[in-house]
């Protein structure tokens, strides 16, 4: 039972009965009531009273009768000018929190029979992951449990982008500077392999690059800046090495044996590289896609789309889509000499993931510089009359920034996955050890501790912050115990899981035949059961805006409100065993959401801190 909602169906019906006026019950709004006036919860009347044709006082008196008289769940009540004050019975506090205690999946929804597919992480296989990925991989795991909590059957699918100029540039680094290294000789991780010799070839490129424009400058006395900075960028893309990485991407196409042997060879350590990430991050996929799979698909599409009028053809057989109707430009789907452009590849895809699942949504988790291409792929498809076009959703996230600015993969200035995880364990264990409260766990249980710590606040200072907002990272301010932090949580569930032990080593009972007579609710009591019944809400509203960000708040909101409980009233030393079995079943509920909640988000909680 949720108290709100139940009242808002009453204030519903009032309306209903006595005014003579629908009002839907889910646009009726109540909040706790933090003012000096006794009540739990308020309900505004003011914007209701053209409908009552009432002043605000009397209004609320109509209403407050018919909530004592009907409900059984409103006590008393009193009104100040348009705000009506609801006092609940306590007996319903109580039932509310029996109810939540006999329900060991409250706030997860039975199956939908719907399926939805959640794209994320899909990195490169040129560099390995880093802090902009953990922020994907993060939202995407997340999103994944969210939906999964409510309903759907949800495919967790990752795209991997293993081939293209960028990851020849690695092999022709690899190649040519390599000397035979391996993962093992190097006593590198593949991926970190790999990376190293793409930021190599950057480099190199780069020293050409200087050598084209020094002979540029010497041939021309006279350059102003804007023609010097136009050929620097031309340059870029016209060095010896670049046209070596080209060649190499041709080969590949061909099938080149010794090309496309070098080329799993790289992948496969990176692949072995990834996995351990994704291991020590604690995300998982059900379904992997491949572009060197898919990078053909699509041109099937294309010519379906022309026999239809969805897109046209210029002289040169090149193959567009006028999308100016809707705002937008006209965009080319197929080169004139008939290779794809990359959203041809993205067609393709679309049409085989449907194929593979049959899904109704597909969410795409990929950054906000992808918008517009992400925005032509949905109209295309929907213009192609796809049943699951309209199902498309692109998760835009804003890019993480750090105190110096923005990371760049090709100046090896990023800032690696591997070692920010690495580093924000040994964090937690140098401020663990600080606290000396774990000295007589065992080796592994401490050890499982620290990475349970480390990777719980890098994951909740991450998915904290709203999705589609810029967010800059800081490694210290993620693991505060006081702060808006996964450490606060964690510590919280912690503290209620020893409360646990020492009520079952006590043979305390929190069974609802123990507090089912109970009556005196105290406040943060009160406040404490009304965030919990918002569980389901919570969960709802997280799966509609595709935003971890709310369950985060919403454990942090649980987390302080149990702290404020805990501080003003004594568990073990209650007045009374009604009393004692009463809280400790709220500390039970409470310990449940709170796992169930950080879960949601790919955060573990442990027992003991």
């Amino acid at each position: 039972m949720n108290i709100e909602t139940l009242i808002a169906q009453q204030i519903s019906l009032c309306f209903e009965q006595v005014f003579g006026q629908n009002i839907a019950a889910d646009t009726i709004k109540l909040t706790p009531n933090k003012t000096e006036y006794e009540g739990d919860v308020t309900f505004v009347v003011f914007p209701f009273v053209k409908l009552t044709k009432k002043n605000p006082e009397e209004t609320a008196k109509i209403i407050g009768d018919f909530l004592v008289e009907k409900t059984g769940v409103v006590a008393k009540y009193s009104v100040v000018k348009g705000f009506l004050n609801l006092v609940i019975h306590s007996a319903t506090w109580v039932q509310v929190l029996a109810e939540m205690l006999a329900n060991e999946n409250f706030g997860k929804k039975a199956p939908n029979g719907k399926k939805v597919m959640v794209e994320y992480s899909s990195p490169n296989t040129n560099k390995p992951l880093h802090l902009g990925h953990l922020r994907n991989n993060f939202l995407g795991f997340a999103v994944s449990n969210i939906l999964a909590a409510n309903g759907y059957e949800v495919i967790k699918a990752n795209l991997v982008n293993d081939r293209g100029i960028h990851i020849c540039k690695s092999m022709l680094a690899y190649q040519k500077w390599g000397n035979g290294e391996t993962p093992q000789s190097a006593n590198l991780k593949g991926d970190h392999l790999i990376g190293k010799y793409y930021v190599l070839f950057e480099q190199e490129n780069k020293k050409q690059v200087e050598v084209l424009v020094a002979k540029f400058k010497a041939e021309n006395s006279i350059v102003d800046d804007e023609a010097l900075l136009k050929f620097k960028e031309n340059a870029k893309m016209q060095t010896a090495l670049i046209a070596e990485a080209q060649t190499m991407l041709e080969q590949w196409e061909k099938g080149d044996k010794a090309t496309v042997g070098l080329w799993k060879q790289m992948n496969d350590w990176v692949y072995e590289g990834f996995n351990a990430t994704y291991k020590a991050i604690g995300v998982s996929f059900d379904k992997f896609y491949y572009e060197s799979d898919t990078y053909l698909l699509g041109k099937d599409v294309i010519e379906e789309g022309l026999q239809k009028g969805v897109f046209y053809q210029k002289p040169d057989k090149s193959v567009w889509i006028d999308l100016t109707a809707e705002g937008l430009d006209h965009k080319l789907v197929l080169r004139g000499n008939g290779t794809s452009v990359y959203i041809t590849q993205d067609i393709g895809t679309a049409d085989l993931k449907y194929k593979d699942f049959g899904m109704e949504k597909s969410i795409y988790v990929i950054g906000n510089e992808q918008d517009y291409h992400m925005k032509v792929l949905k109209l295309i498809m929907q213009r192609l009359g796809r049943p699951y076009a309209d199902g498309m959703y692109h998760l835009s996230y804003g890019m993480v920034e750090l105190p110096t600015g923005k990371m760049k993969s090709r100046e090896g200035t990023v800032v690696d996955a591997d070692d920010l995880v690495a580093e924000l364990i040994n964090l937690a264990k140098e401020k663990t050890a600080e606290l000396g409260k774990v000295q007589e766990l065992p080796e592994t249980e401490k050890e499982n501790l620290y990475h349970t710590l480390g990777t719980g606040a890098i994951k909740y200072f991450l998915l904290k912050v709203d999705p589609r907002k810029t967010m800059l990272f800081n490694p210290e301010e993620s693991l505060d115990l006081q702060g808006d932090t996964a450490t606060y949580i964690q510590y919280t569930h912690a503290r209620l899981a020893a409360i646990l032990r020492r009520a079952t080593a006590l043979s305390e009972t929190h069974a609802v035949a123990a507090f089912k007579d109970f009556s005196d609710v105290n406040p943060e009591e009160k406040e404490l059961i009304q965030l919990l019944t918002a569980f389901p809400q919570k969960i709802q509203s997280a799966a509609d805006e595709y935003s971890p960000a709310l369950i985060a708040s919403y454990a942090y909101e649980i987390a302080r409100a149990y702290g404020k409980f805990y501080h003003f009233h004594p568990i073990f030393d209650a007045s009374n065993a009604a009393q004692k079995a009463f809280r400790i079943a709220l500390s039970a509920v409470t310990v449940r959401t709170l796992k169930t909640a950080a879960n949601l988000l790919g955060i573990e909680m442990p027992e003991r801190m």
